[in-house]
This record gives C-alpha cells, sequence and structure tokens, in this order.
C-alpha cells in the first residue's frame, strides 16, 4: 500500500505540530499487540531486571521510524547550516542516539520532567516540540524556542515538562533531583529524568545529588546516556570503573541497549514505576554518537572510521527499526522510502520558514534576566550614583 495518506498532507503545517502530531496516518490492517525480545539482557545492580519481551504494536513501531528518521534528518541539516555559518556558537549532535529519546518518551508520559545537557535538540523535539522553533533557535531567531537567545545549548520547554538544555557539565542533575523534589512535595506521582554523558559521570556534584535524592527517596532518574566519549576522551581512560550503573552503589541501576528503542523504553517505564515506589534509580544507556563532540570536533582522532561505521551496519537505531516492520509485513521497503522523502521535505521547509524569521531585537538583551520590574537599574558602589537604567 502506497502512503497515500502521507503524501496529500500539507507538509507546511507539520512545522507548527509536535513531533507527536507528525506520525504516519498510515491505516495498518492489523495493530494487535505484539510482544518483542529486546536486542541484549538487562543487566541489573541492586534490583531485578525487567523483562526482555516488549509489547509494543505496528503502529507504535511506525511512529518510532519516523520520528527517528525525522531527528536524523534534523541533526543532518544541523550540521550543514553549522557549515553554511548560520548556525554559530557550540552545536552537539545527536545522530545515533535518537532510541533513547524516543524510547524515552514511549515509557513515560507529559507530566514527567525531562532535563538533559546541551545535546539537547531530539530531546526537545521528543516533548513536543516544532522543527521550526528547533531550526530558528539554532540560527538565533525570534520564533526560536528559547526566542532565538539560547542558541543549541539551551532549548526549553516548560509546557511539555522540559526544562533544558544546560551547558555546564553535570549541573543540570542537581537541578533534575530538584524537580523531583517538587513531585514528591506535590505528591503528583511523576518522575523527573535527569540525563547526562559519560563525561559528566565523575562530577561530584552528580553523587552530592544523588545523596540527597536518595536520603529524601525523591522519584528521580539519572539517566547516564553513554555514548563512551566524553569529548574525545574514552571512557576506560575517564573513569576507573566505567560500569555507570553501579556507580550509584546504595541506589540500584540498570543498563540498557540505548540503541534499542524498545529496550529504552521497557527500561523507562520500569524505572518509573520503581521511583515512585522506591526512590532513585541509574540507567545506564548504552549508545553511541556518529558526530564528533561538538562542529569543531571531527570525531575521527580518538577513535577509527571503522568503529563507527562498524556501529552502523551493526547497531543504527532506525535500521533496527525497520528490519522489524520490514520482518513483520507492517511496511513495504517502499513505503519507508517514501516516509524519509517526506521527513526530509518537512526539514527542508522548516528551515526555510527559520530564515524568514527575525533576529531578536538588541533590547532583548536585557530581558529575561532579572525578576520583572527588578534588577532595572543599576548603581555606583555606595548606590548614591545611578550609573545606567536598563530598557
Amino acid at each position: 500500500m502506497a502512503l497515500s495518506t502521507l503524501s496529500r498532507r500539507g507538509l507546511r503545517s507539520t512545522l507548527f505540530k509536535p513531533l507527536s502530531a507528525a506520525v504516519s496516518s498510515r491505516p495498518i490492517s492489523s495493530d494487535a499487540p505484539l510482544t518483542i525480545e529486546t536486542s541484549v539482557p538487562f543487566t541489573a545492580h541492586n534490583c531485578e531486571a525487567p523483562s526482555r519481551a516488549v509489547t509494543t504494536s505496528s503502529s507504535e513501531l511506525l511512529s518510532f521510524f519516523r520520528q527517528m528518521a525525522l531527528m536524523r534528518r534534523m541533526e543532518i541539516a544541523a550540521d550543514s547550516l553549522y557549515k553554511a555559518k548560520l548556525i554559530r556558537g557550540f552545536c552537539h549532535l545527536y545522530d545515533g542516539q535518537e532510541a533513547v529519546a524516543i524510547g524515552m518518551e514511549a515509557g513515560i508520559t507529559r507530566k514527567d520532567c525531562i532535563i538533559t545537557a546541551y545535546r539537547d535538540h531530539c530531546t526537545f523535539l521528543g516533548r513536543g516540540g516544532s522543527l521550526l522553533e528547533v531550526f530558528a533557535e539554532l540560527m538565533g531567531r525570534k520564533d526560536g524556542c528559547s526566542k532565538g537567545k539560547g542558541g543549541s545549548m539551551h532549548f526549553y520547554r516548560k509546557e511539555g515538562g522540559f526544562y533544558g538544555g544546560h551547558g555546564i557539565v553535570g549541573a543540570q542533575v542537581p537541578l533534575g533531583c530538584g524537580l523531583a523534589f517538587a513531585q514528591k512535595y506535590s505528591k503528583d506521582e511523576t518522575v523527573t529524568f535527569a540525563l547526562y554523558g559519560d563525561g559528566a559521570a565523575n562530577q561530584g556534584q552528580l553523587f552530592e545529588a544523588l545523596n540527597i535524592a536518595a536520603l529524601w527517596d525523591l522519584p528521580a532518574i539519572l539517566v547516564c546516556e553513554n555514548n563512551h566519549y566524553g569529548m574525545g576522551t574514552a571512557e576506560w581512560r575517564a573513569a576507573k570503573s566505567p560500569a555507570y550503573y553501579k556507580r550509584g552503589d546504595y541506589v540500584p541501576g540498570l543498563k540498557v541497549d540505548g540503541m534499542d528503542v524498545l529496550a529504552v523504553k521497557q527500561a523507562c517505564k520500569f524505572a518509573k514505576e520503581h521511583a515512585l515506589k522506591n526512590g532513585p534509580l541509574i540507567l545506564e544507556m548504552d549508545t553511541y554518537r556518529y558526530h564528533g563532540h561538538s562542529m569543531s570536533d571531527p570525531g575521527s582522532t580518538y577513535r577509527t572510521r571503522d568503529e563507527i561505521s562498524g556501529v552502523r551496519q551493526e547497531r543504527d537505531p532506525i535500521e533496527r527499526v525497520r528490519k522489524l516492520l520490514l520482518s513483520h509485513d507492517i511496511a513495504a521497503e517502499k513505503e519507508l522510502k517514501d516516509i524519509e522523502k517526506e521527513v526530509r521535505k518537512e526539514v527542508d521547509e522548516a528551515i526555510a520558514k527559520a530564515k524568514e524569521s527575525p533576529v531578536p531585537d538588541p533590547s532583548e538583551l536585557f530581558s529575561n534576566v532579572y525578576v520583572k520590574g527588578l534588577g532595572v537599574e543599576a548603581f555606583g558602589v555606595d548606590r548614591k550614583v545611578m550609573r545606567a537604567t536598563l530598557p
């Protein structure tokens, strides 16, 4: 069956829609539950591992494929925009790690909170952000999710339960535990996922936050996205014990294949249930980034090209879902290629629209800095001489 329903849809309208709203409306003859085993077993520390048998459906698998393909295309386009000097400053891309963002969303709800570091574009998209907001923010335009003032590292969507986008290594983890404290205080039965990389796993503030979270049984899940290279340093050169899921000692942990979207879904669902009953948990997502650490890093000086291509061939999260769709006769190869073509058009249209967005007015330098009505007057050291009044 051709994806005629997709091709007839107005692509421009999807620019302003969240990712979930852009999922294929392809009619599926049978959407009965499917049970699929994860690629590898979970490895548990001080807890019982969840079942490897994951319940899914044809429509969910098809949506996984489309959403991850959209994220992949978005990040590749961001690479091109950066090289064309339309994106300035720091830019950290997520291609290769899409299964973590999508699987996490599938296992929780939007009432749960997510906070992450600076590799945040795809997490924002998964939380309901739009392509237009992504590209406008990357290019410093007013229609961006942070009004063009945050850039790549400071995406934010409070209404979607996404609290950033943080540039200070590891600093988001204590903030995430603070969100979890608020959730427990409010008794709203939700949790917070605080994401960090293997490069941040040795930060002292992470252990301080984990200690207080464990003392107070906060519903906090610390997620180590272990892509094996903190900037350009291999994990074994930076950590005496790279078994990050065991780092909590007294806090249970679970190691997950972060390239398997169904495994991530199962793990996050398990983690939420655990955290609500027992307090914090550490998830280690074994994943991989195809790009360098940032756009200034070619990503090939500390690892071989054979290593990168080997991961693409054997563990790529999108290709894994493609194989499931084909082997279960959910979609034909042509249909999947049509989805990829449509995704490319959506991204191209979003970029064109973002380029039309104006840059922020210079007065915006002074907004969103102080509480409204405060901090607008600057005095000398003795507060007798007015030095400046901010607009």
